[in-house]
């Protein structure tokens, strides 16, 4: 049968486009749709806006610590609406090189919502077009649990866009989403309630790192309501403040309630069902080591598949399947030590395993740890501080995690990824001359590691 394509990919997010890409780029025949804006998640409603948001609430701090330096600021003033505005300027930048690299790619876009009809069939909006293999990268959205008042509450979607900033806002959740809009509205001077479930942020993380961060959160000023679930919500006079309801029956007021629980796959009312694309415990497309789903000539990349739920990895998955499958270059997509990085105030970035992971998967550890006020805070007095570990595997001297949390951990922990993709060890590490002064030399400088926990009973046994 004769095909309008040789691929059609259903999202043009970053994994949906280095795919349709790469794929025109072998020879292949490629049409792609989206029904919003092409960029995704990432650079419309994500990781680039987010990160112009997290730059612009540091400015506070700077100002503050200016004056030690010598400077003399006057009361400085922000403008939401010219922060909010030039970021959503970046956006449609953002939007319209995505749209010019289709083009130039020879990829066909297609506005609208794409939908199976079966294998091979995909209607997007009233058209209709056909594809050999198709490529599913429909990311992810947030979702706002079925409580009382749901309809009050905002997630980090509308938070890009609001008309004015609140004086008061309640976020609920825990994960990297939340811990990094508290900082971002904490640095604008809104006074922030982080509302968690459990003890302490960033669950999944070495958990040095997460009382690191959860400290810093509090010392900052924003109030941690731990051990704590929302019930209800409810407006006063129609609208804001609000209420908000806790499980044991407590109460509090607050402007603006935004939810940042988690993600879900975008799944639903793309017809999978009537291509036979099966999906996984979870709720994401299942998927082999190869990207490939249930049908034989469907695969996909990204959020929908709830793999490792990152921009660069969404795209690494996009261009592995189009070198597989157009360009004669068989290869998968590596997940072993990727690098992450959570834009809180301080950062937190890693690569490798948590110190938990690695007692439970290795042997023997070395594990090697440093905490210090940067440099930078020794003449303004503030008491942020920085905490950086390494995780070693002591029979083979292997570095197998690397962790950070302070300033730029994003920029340092990227540069120590490809050593820990390489195998370094940690006799190479000390082989490494350090640039002084800087808070990276750290990492080649420790040399005595921490005492070792002695092992319990059971554990012995």
């Amino acid at each position: 049968m004769a095909y309008d394509y040789d691929l059609f990919v259903i999202g043009a997010g970053s994994g949906g486009v280095r795919a349709s890409r790469i794929a025109a780029g072998h020879g292949a025949r490629v049409g792609i749709c989206e029904d919003y804006r092409v960029g995704g998640t990432c650079v419309i409603r994500g990781c680039v806006p987010k990160k112009l948001l997290v730059y612009g609430s540091k400015f506070a701090h700077e100002f503050e610590d200016a004056a030690a330096y010598g400077w003399s600021v006057p009361q400085p003033a922000h403008s939401w609406a010219t922060l909010r505005d030039n970021v959503q300027k970046e956006v449609d930048r953002l939007n319209g090189v995505y749209i010019r690299l289709l083009e130039g790619a020879g990829v066909k876009l297609h506005l609208g919502r794409g939908r199976l009809m079966d294998r091979h069939t995909i209607a997007v909006g009233e058209q209709t077009v056909t594809a050999d293999k198709v490529l599913i990268a429909t990311g992810g959205a947030p979702v706002i649990p079925e409580i009382p008042g749901r309809e009050f509450a905002i997630t980090s979607n509308e938070a890009f866009h609001l008309p004015e900033l609140p004086e008061r806002i309640t976020i609920v959740g825990a994960g990297y989403i939340a811990v990094e809009f508290a900082g971002i509205f904490n640095g604008l001077g809104v006074h922030v309630d982080l509302v968690l479930r459990r003890d302490r942020v960033l669950r999944g993380f070495d958990e040095e790192c997460r009382t690191a961060v959860h400290e810093a959160l509090a010392h900052n000023g924003i109030k941690l309501r731990t051990e704590t679930q929302i019930a209800r919500i409810e407006a006063t006079n129609g609208g804001a403040p609000y209420r908000v309801h806790t499980q044991h029956g407590g109460m509090f007021e607050t402007d603006l309630v935004m939810y940042a629980t988690g993600r879900a796959p975008n799944t639903e009312g793309i017809g999978l069902e009537k291509a036979g694309v099966q999906l996984n415990k979870v709720g994401a497309i299942a998927v082999d080591e190869w990207s490939k789903t249930t049908a034989p000539n469907i695969w996909a990349v990204g959020d929908v598949t709830d793999r490792i739920n990152l921009t660069p990895v969404a795209i690494l998955e996009g261009h592995c399947f189009a070198d597989t499958e157009f360009g004669s270059k068989p290869r998968k997509a590596d997940h072993r030590n990727v690098a992450s990085a959570v834009f809180c105030q301080p950062e937190l970035a890693n690569v490798g395993l948590t110190e938990e992971e690695a007692r439970h998967t290795l042997g023997e550890l070395r594990v090697y740890v440093t905490a210090f006020r940067p440099m930078k805070y020794t003449l303004s007095g503030r008491q942020q501080r920085t905490f950086m570990k390494l995780i070693v595997e002591a029979a083979t001297d292997r570095v197998v995690g690397v962790h950070m949390v302070g300033d730029d951990a994003a920029e340092l922990i990227q540069g120590l990824a490809v050593a820990v993709k390489a195998g370094a060890t940690k006799a190479q590490f000390d082989a490494t001359v350090g640039i002084h002064p800087t808070a990276g030399e750290e990492f080649v400088t420790m040399r005595t590691a921490r005492a070792e926990p002695t092992p319990t009973r059971r554990a012995a046994e």
